[in-house]
Formats: structure tokens, sequence, C-alpha cells
């Protein structure tokens, strides 16, 4: 690989370490950018980093002594990583994927930059120069991929080195210009402490959770874009025991387990031919091939819901999975939607069976408006009655205020001991007896 056609750009605006703003006059930096680029070898093998970031800094002195720059040391030092983010990286959104406060970076057209924060959005003062380097920018997200991202193909979805989740949208379906969307891969996974300390869950959710878990209940996790589903999913996965056999069945894989017996499966799109596809649901199909103890599944939002539903009842107990809605009932009405929509002919009293009968329990997440994600509801599925699948919430958040721009509450139990809490106590697994709410019994019986 040469550095031929490669892409050039500035951030015109370059966060200091302290979080201040230095900013270097954007026609110094460009001639800086140009020369510096104009003096390599054509040839350079762009994949030896090291090499070329050597390259690069033995330049960089003689062509800002040459245009007589009065920049400080500071900003000498943010020029030199912008002109090697333009060559080796991402550009002016490669400071933003360093920085771990960033959860996710929204690219508006190349004048606006948006980023997440604690839940919270805020624009940047990064930009890129023009639509065409933004376009080359995510060219060489998605070329390493074998995908094209044109007029003919304007929306694609891929994957960072890193394994953070990109989606792409340009013109003419975009109106703004390309947009850029990266939600960022979290290197070193969430613990439940750490939910814990953001007020996420709480120790009673995490004995219920993993006890839960460890005794083999089937677990959806439900919530908004954003509410933290994978995250607990990942968390809830620790739970399982090592000496079991887990296959990970993802989009994108994401999950991050510790366990040894572990297998990622991940779905592969079309190639620019239109071939070569692999859904989630042909991957959950050969994963009941593969003699799993349990069936890890990133997020179910098709026809794949029948063949996991299938799988919970035919003894691949303690399966997991998340999918997108507003609360635990919506959660069943999506899931009744999602097997419809295999292509099989079910009366709705089927398939409505099918859920009660693989579903224990549902956890619902929201992200609140102050940004906060939280676990609001802990619900059992407890069968038919009639052509109605009956819940009974086993936990739910309480609302008590504001405090400092904070939504206030916690997720108390309702003080009703679910039906699944006897295959808890077959486990041999026990639990505190106010964990479901003052009055209930305690489940030690071992």
């Amino acid at each position: 690989m040469t550095l031929l056609n490669r892409p050039a750009g500035v951030a015109l605006g370059n966060p200091r370490p302290n979080g201040s703003t230095a900013r270097v006059e954007p026609k110094l930096a460009t001639r800086i950018r140009d020369k510096v680029l104009a003096r390599l070898d054509p040839q350079l093998d762009i994949s030896n980093i090291t090499v070329v970031r050597r390259t690069i800094e033995a330049l960089f002195p003689k062509v800002v002594e040459e245009e007589n720059a009065a920049i400080s040391r500071t900003e000498r030092v943010l020029l030199l990583e912008q002109v090697l983010a333009d060559i080796l990286g991402l550009g002016p959104i490669e400071p933003l994927l360093r920085d771990d406060s960033v959860t996710e970076i929204m690219v508006n057209g190349p004048r606006k930059i948006y980023v997440e924060r604690s839940g919270r959005i805020e624009r940047t003062d990064y930009v890129f120069e023009n639509e065409e380097h933004l376009l080359r920018i995510i060219d060489r997200i998605v070329a390493p991929l074998g995908r094209r991202v044109d007029e003919s193909s304007p929306m694609v979805d891929a994957r960072l080195p890193d394994g953070s989740r990109v989606n792409v949208t340009i013109p003419p379906i975009s109106l703004v210009g390309p947009v850029l969307t990266i939600r960022k891969f979290s290197h070193i996974p969430f613990t439940d402490a750490d939910l814990q300390s953001f007020g996420t869950i709480t120790p009673e959710f995490i004995q219920l959770s993993r006890a839960a878990v460890e005794a083999r209940l089937n677990t959806i996790i439900s919530g908004g874009t954003g509410s933290g589903k994978t995250t607990l999913l990942n968390v809830l996965s620790g739970y399982i025991p090592s000496r079991e056999r887990i296959v990970t069945i993802e989009d994108a894989a994401e999950l991050q387990l510790k366990q040894e017996h572990v297998v990622t499966l991940e779905a592969r799109p079309p190639n620019i031919e239109g071939k070569g596809q692999v859904t989630i649901r042909d991957l959950v199909i050969n994963a009941l091939r593969m003699r799993p103890d349990r069936i890890v599944v990133g997020e179910a939002r098709g026809g794949e819901a029948l063949d996991m539903l299938q799988a919970m009842n035919t003894g691949h107990d303690g399966s997991l999975s998340t999918l997108h809605a507003n609360t635990a009932r919506d959660a069943l009405r999506r899931l009744e939607t999602m097997v419809l929509m295999s292509g099989m002919d079910l009366p709705l009293r089927a398939v409505r069976e099918q859920i009660s009968s693989a579903i224990d329990c549902i956890i619902h997440l929201e992200r609140m408006s102050d940004g906060a994600r939280r676990v609001v509801q802990v619900a059992e599925v407890q069968g038919m009655e009639g052509d109605v699948v009956v819940m009974q919430d086993i936990m739910r958040f309480e609302y008590t205020g504001h405090k400092d721009g904070r939504i206030m509450g916690h997720l108390n139990p309702t003080g009703i001991r679910p039906k699944f809490a006897d295959k808890i106590d077959k486990a041999g697994i026990r639990l505190p007896g106010n964990i479901f709410g003052a009055g209930v019994d305690a489940l030690i019986r071992r």
C-alpha cells in the first residue's frame, strides 16, 4: 500500500490537554500539511506505521521552520498530531476516538461534529475541510471491509478495527451531506460494580440477575437505542459459569466475555455483488448444531426470533438476548412481530404460547432525560391466560424528584415473589429473604 491518493484534512479546533481550545490558522495548517505530504515518498509503505510516523516527525520541524510560523509549542504538537491523523488515522475525528469520555461520534456533514458524553450530546470544534475530505475518510473506513459507499449504495454499516460500530449515509439520501455515526467500542468492559456506581442498577438487582443467569433463566433485555442494552448483556453474560460452552451471535462483535469456552459468531453483509450474506438467523440455526450450553444473541430484530424461541424451548435454557422496545410489555409485542417476520404462517396464539413458555424474565432499561441509563423494570413472564401473555413486575423504578439536574429514584421490589424463584431455589442458589420486598419468605432451602 502506498501514500498515493491518501486524504489530507485539518481539524480547525483541537482541545488542549487541559480542556481549553487551541487553534491553528487554517491556511497555515493547510500549507504545512501539504508540504509534509508532498515530501513523503509516494512508495512509502503506509502499513508500517512506525516508519511513516518517524518520517513525518522528521519532516515536520523543517516545514514549520520554512513557513516561519509563529505558533506555540502546544499548537505545534497539535498540528503534528493533525498531520499524523490525516495520513494514518481518521482525520479530525481521530482524537475523539481516543477520548475515553466520548461514547458516540456523530458527523452531520463536514462542518458539524457532535459527540455524546455521559448521555448528553454536545457539539465539538472539530471540522472536516469539505465533503470530499469527509468522503475520503469514510472510504478509508469501509474499503478494508470490502464495502463501498456511493450513489447506488448510499447506506452502509461497517466496523472499525477496534470493534466500534459505524453507520454511513451519504447524498442523495442525506440532505445535509455525508453523515457518519460511530458508536465506540469499550476496550475495558464495564462491570456490575461500574453500573452500580453509575446508578444503572442496584445491589439487589445484581443479586437477582446473577441468580437468574446461574439458574439458567431465559432472559430478554429490552430498551431504546443507546439505553445500555449491550452493556448490561455483557455484564449478565459474565455470570455464566466458565464450565459451560457459550456461543455468541452478533451483527458486530461487541460482547467481551471472559470465560474460556466461548465461540463468537458475527453476521456478514452481502458483498459488492450482493452475494455471500450470512444473517443472524443463519447463525442462530447453525449455533444449534454447535453443542452450545448457552446461546447469547446480541440483538434480535427479525425472523431469528422464532429460531431463538425454539432453542429456548428445546433444552437451551439460560439463553440471553436484547431487543428494542419502549416497555417490557412492548418487548413481547415486538417478539410476536419478529416471529411473524420469519415467514412461518403461525396463528397468533401459537406464537404467544411459544413466547410465554420460552421467556422467564424481561429486564427493561431506559435512557432518561438527564442522560443516565437505568434499569426501570424487571418483569416475569408467568404464562398464558386465554389469549394473553401474563406478566408481573418484580422490580420497578420509582421516581422521587430532581436534584442538580439529575433524576432521582430507586429500583425497588414490588413485594411479589416470582414463579421463577422456584427454579432459582432448585438450582441451590440462596437469595436474601427481602430481595423481593418486605414480607416475602426467604429462598434459603439448602
